[in-house]
């Protein structure tokens, strides 16, 4: 049987992909003086909108905080202080999201400002916040406009993604069957120095090995922190979570309209062959499963053959204690494992809620943060129930 061609391959990784998430770097929505370039944004806006329309759920990751602060400011060189550097952050981000913001809302969606830094997704409870809130801007029909929270992360203290290429590959792990594109200066991965006249774009990377690490070539400037060795580094990242990815050329105006009609643009990078989806993948092979939920055949059907997600009356036991954001072991009335989930609640909590409508949630508790006690994008099947 003949091998599918780079062609095909590219289409089925578009046409797979039930969420998207887009990393701009600093070079692309700048000028050459470090100012935002407002034209860049709306052509990505309206790019990022027509994504958005198709369903899937779009994501931007976006450089150009820091940049956007040294045009306000006038400075001419990145400054090399911490203070300083989290001061100009902050200043620009104002300007950044206040872009965003102008030029999604001539589409008809709103932009929503998402700050990270990397213990936000370190640790489980804040991990699942964090995903939640992506699904829910999704579902309000704004576009999350995510960006390490520069004016906080400190460096030294370990807290810091390092750039946004590596923190874009994180956040598309969060997602389910994301595909994740890096807008760059450069085309894509060349197999020489991208300047060269002999040098040539690579159209496809199905495994990062070692000779592909080898043809980075990071160019640092003034306004930028990432290069090319950061993005195969995220590569890595998105194509273990089974996700593929792009590098594509981020000053072509239509760049993403170009992906999604299949165009041969940029460097598609494969994930293997078999894998388990990254978030997935950390759910059903979790070292410690801290509790227990036992459903009736209701819920057991709607989770096994609907794909549906987890209500509090579908529960009848929880066993255990465990916070928010826990794996939990889900079994079918004769106590065999069907699934494994995030839970969204605390077990004091879900004892007082088993068998509740969810209707009911907000009077027992005094408050209702989910509808659903494990959402079906953070739940995996780990075996079929019997009959």
């Amino acid at each position: 049987m003949d091998s599918p061609t780079t062609e095909a391959l590219r289409l089925a990784a578009i046409e797979n992909a039930r969420s998207v998430v887009v990393k701009v770097g600093t070079r692309v929505i700048t000028t050459a003086d470090g100012k935002l370039d407002r034209r860049r944004i709306d052509l990505l806006a309206e790019q990022l909108c027509r994504i958005a329309d198709t369903g899937r759920q779009t994501v931007m990751v976006s450089s150009g905080a820091v940049g956007a602060g040294m045009g306000k400011l006038g400075l001419e060189q990145r400054p090399s202080g911490l203070a300083q550097l989290q001061a100009v952050a902050a200043i620009g981000q104002t300007d950044l999201m206040q872009a965003y913001e102008s030029s999604l809302a001539n589409m008809g969606r709103h932009a929503s400002q998402v700050l990270l830094t990397a213990e936000d997704l370190r640790r489980r409870n804040a991990y699942l916040n964090v995903r939640n809130a992506l699904i829910q801007i999704h579902a309000y029909n704004s576009i999350a406009i995510v960006n390490e929270n520069d004016s906080v992360a400190v460096s030294e203290l370990m807290t810091t993604f390092g750039d946004n290429d590596r923190l874009a590959a994180q956040v598309a792990g969060l997602l389910p069957e994301a595909i994740l594109i890096i807008l760059s200066d450069i085309d894509g991965l060349y197999d020489g120095p991208p300047d060269h006249p002999d040098s040539k774009r690579i159209d496809l990377v199905k495994t990062i090995d070692e000779k592909v690490l080898a043809l980075a070539q990071d160019q640092q400037n003034n306004h930028s922190k990432g290069g090319m060795s950061s993005k195969l580094e995220a590569a890595q990242v998105a194509t273990s979570h089974g996700q593929s990815m792009i590098i594509a050329p981020g000053r072509d105006d239509q760049v993403l309209d170009k992906i999604f009609s299949d165009a041969p643009i940029g460097t598609l990078f494969l994930p293997p062959e078999k894998s388990i989806r990254g978030r997935r993948r950390w759910i059903s092979s979790a070292a410690r499963v801290t509790g227990t939920l036992v459903l009736d055949d209701g819920a057991v059907d709607a989770v096994c053959q609907h794909g549906r997600s987890l209500l509090a009356i579908g529960i009848t036991d929880s066993k255990g204690s465990y916070e928010q954001g826990s794996v939990v072991s889900i079994q079918d009335r004769h106590n065999r494992e069907i699934a494994r989930g995030l839970i969204n609640y605390p077990s004091t909590e879900v004892d007082q809620i088993i068998g509740q409508p969810s209707e009911n949630i907000s009077e027992i508790l005094g408050h209702r943060p989910y509808e659903n006690v494990v959402h079906r994008d953070n739940l995996v099947l780990t075996h079929q129930p019997e009959s």
